[in-house]
Formats: structure tokens, C-alpha cells, sequence
């Protein structure tokens, strides 16, 4: 599934100037508020008429205004989920749900109630009426609605930016069910690092209406220049690993990656099960031999690719181990004292418990039919 966007739109002074493709399972627009995420998201649904450009969806054209091309928002089969879920009120769960499914030609309907119900965990929510509702449920009934409509596309705006971090915490592996589980490819806007390194495979960075960047997730959060001032700190690298075994002991799990093994607090997934590391660049330090006495469990052996400037007194060095790059926010007086430059050999020592929830996914999987 592909999803190609080439568009020239103005409202008021903002310009959007933006162009794209992906066939990423979910792909992330991220960027800062005012950057155009809505706004490309709103053209691709059918909500905006641009002035100039072509969008397709898995080769189906939505717009070409060279040829006069126009489809419709209501003949789009996409699904669009908000930032405030818009359930019905006078309607339970389950009727919200029902009437997702209106919308899917009885021929081309994917998937039945009873699978979205239990791919997003809310079976127990059917007859409640969305007041009786917490955030984080109103979100999963708005995403459940979306996907009975069996969509071709399914467009994400902010969809956690309402909730608070438990509730966030309770929603996100519910998408990544929906991310992994679902042959449905997902547009998705956020503006948080933490958000796009956990969900995303591919990263379209927004910049004052403009592409910024393009490509893979682990490629473009390795590019601290993208990231908004307040959001430099989170970023990294992203490495996708696979859990080697478990130490009950200890309550440790070791996960393997072609960087070596890395040692993270206990996980409730199995042996083989894949996972997914954000290693923030602030939480990688940086030695010339081998530590001995450390406390840190992580020393992964590589060698300096790169050496960038950071903000006032921090270089960024992105460090090669065995092929999987691992960025390290270091001062310039460190650099100094230990003589780092390109090419020498050394280790990135990453310290166990940096690996909270925020910098760890590993969900479950189950069998949805799409």
C-alpha cells in the first residue's frame, strides 16, 4: 500500500507546498503546530480542495487537478480519527460502532464487530453511552468506528494530544495493535518524538508548510537538527530488537539487536517476541575503552561516524555498531579530553533504567482479518 502526495494549497498567508510517498504501515507527519500536518492530512481526506497537486492511495488517484480529478470525501473509503473522539452521544458503544460500518458496501466489508471489539479491548464498553466513558476508551470506540468502515486509508490527527499520560499510556498499544494487526496503512500526526519513535515506520517531518524531511523512522530521529528546540532531548536512535531471554532474578529481559545485546527492565513478552528501542541521544555515554566497575549493563562496541555540532556546549556523535547507528550528546570539552573524531573505535554505554515505558514497546500479537 502507497500513499503519494504532491499538493500546492494557500488559506489566508499559510502556504502548504508539500510532497511526499510512503508505503510505511504507519506513517507519522510530524512537526510543530502551524507546521501544515492538518491541513495535509485534511487534503488527503477530502476535507481540502487544493489548488495544485496529485494525491493517490495505493495507485488510486484522489486528486489530480491537472485532469480535473476530484473524488468526493464520502467516496475516499478513508477513516479519520481526531483529536476529540465525536462519538454520538444518545448512541451506546455499540451503536457508534454500527454506524462506522454503514458506511462500507456490504461486498467490501473487512473484518466483523466482534474482531475490531477485541483487537482494540472494549467488548466490555458495548453498552455504555460515551459519557461513561473515559478518555482513553472514547478514543478506542472513535478508532473501532473508523476501521468498521473498512477504509483504504486511515488518518490519525493528534489522536492523544486530549489525553493525559495514563490514558496515553493505556491507547498506545492499542494502535500498535492496529499498526501490526491490520493490512489498513495509517496516516498519522503528532508532534511528540516519544509518539513518532514508537509508532511509526516512516517519518514525513512538517516544516512552515513544507517537507522538511522524508524516510524510514530510525533514519530520520537520528537527525536532531529536525526537531522542534523543547524536543531535542528526546531524540535518538530507534533500533528494532527481539527479545533474547528473560532473568527473573534479576527482573531484567535481554534483547538482542546486530548492535549487540542490551539488557532492559523485565518485559511480559516472549522469547522471539520483536521490540522496539528509543535510545535518547542524552542517555548515551561515551568511552574510549572497554568500562570495567560500571554499574551500566549496556556497552555496545562501534566506532564514531560523525561528529555534528549540538546546542551551546554539546557535540552530537553518531556512532556506527555494526551497522546500526546509536547517537550520543556529548560537551565539547569531552570531546576534547578524550579526543573523539571520526573513525576512532569506542563504546556507547547506555544506562538500564533509561528504558521506561516511554522508550520501550513491545505489544502483543493477535490475528485481525483486513
Amino acid at each position: 500500500m502507497s500513499v503519494s502526495v504532491d499538493i500546492g494549497h494557500h488559506q489566508g498567508s499559510f502556504v502548504l507546498d508539500a510532497a511526499f510517498e510512503s508505503t510505511g504501515r504507519l506513517t507519522a507527519l510530524f512537526g510543530p503546530s502551524g507546521s501544515g500536518k492538518t491541513s495535509l492530512i485534511n487534503a488527503i481526506a477530502g476535507l481540502i480542495r487544493p489548488q495544485r497537486g496529485r494525491i493517490a492511495v495505493d495507485g488510486r488517484v484522489l486528486v489530480d487537478t491537472g485532469d480535473g480529478v476530484f473524488i468526493p470525501k464520502h467516496k475516499r473509503r478513508i477513516g479519520m480519527v481526531f483529536q476529540d473522539a465525536r462519538l454520538f452521544p444518545h448512541l451506546s458503544v455499540a451503536a457508534n460502532l454500527r454506524y462506522g460500518r454503514w458506511f462500507a458496501p456490504a461486498a467490501e466489508r473487512y473484518g466483523d464487530i466482534g474482531a475490531v471489539v477485541e483487537l482494540l479491548g472494549i467488548g466490555h464498553l458495548l453498552d455504555r453511552r460515551p459519557a461513561g466513558l473515559s478518555g482513553g476508551e472514547k478514543q478506542r470506540v472513535a478508532i473501532g468506528r473508523a476501521l468498521l468502515a473498512s477504509p483504504r486509508l486511515l488518518l490519525m490527527d493528534e489522536p492523544l494530544a486530549s489525553l493525559d499520560e495514563a490514558r496515553k499510556t493505556e491507547i498506545l498499544p492499542y494502535i500498535e495493535r492496529l499498526r501490526d494487526e491490520t493490512k489498513v496503512p495509517i496516516v498519522y500526526v503528532s508532534h511528540s518524538v516519544a509518539e513518532v519513535a514508537r509508532l511509526a515506520s516512516d517519518v514525513v517531518v512538517m516544516a512552515q508548510g513544507k517537507v522538511a524531511a522524508s524516510g524510514p523512522t530510525a533514519a530520520i530521529m537520528q537527525r536532531l537538527d529536525l526537531l522542534a528546540h523543547e524536543e531535542r532531548g528526546e531524540g535518538g536512535a530507534v533500533l528494532d530488537t527481539h527479545v533474547l531471554q528473560h532473568d527473573q532474578r534479576f527482573g531484567m529481559s535481554v534483547l538482542g539487536s546486530p548492535a549487540g545485546e542490551i539488557h532492559v527492565p523485565y518485559l511480559q513478552a516472549a522469547v522471539g517476541h520483536p521490540v522496539r528501542l528509543r535510545i535518547r541521544a542524552r542517555d548515551v555515554m561515551i568511552a574510549t575503552e572497554r568500562p570495567q566497575g560500571l554499574s551500566a549493563l549496556n556497552v555496545l562496541a562501534g566506532r564514531i561516524a560523525a561528529i555534528e555540532p549540538g546546542e551551546g556546549a554539546a557535540v552530537e556523535v553518531r556512532i556506527d555498531c555494526n551497522g546500526v547507528a546509536v547517537m550520543a550528546r556529548v560537551t565539547r570539552q569531552s570531546q576534547h579530553a578524550l579526543s573523539l573524531a571520526p573513525g576512532l573505535d569506542v563504546f556507547a554505554v547506555i544506562k538500564t533504567v533509561s528504558f521506561d515505558e516511554a522508550n520501550v514497546a513491545a505489544t502483543p500479537r493477535a490475528e485481525f482479518d483486513a
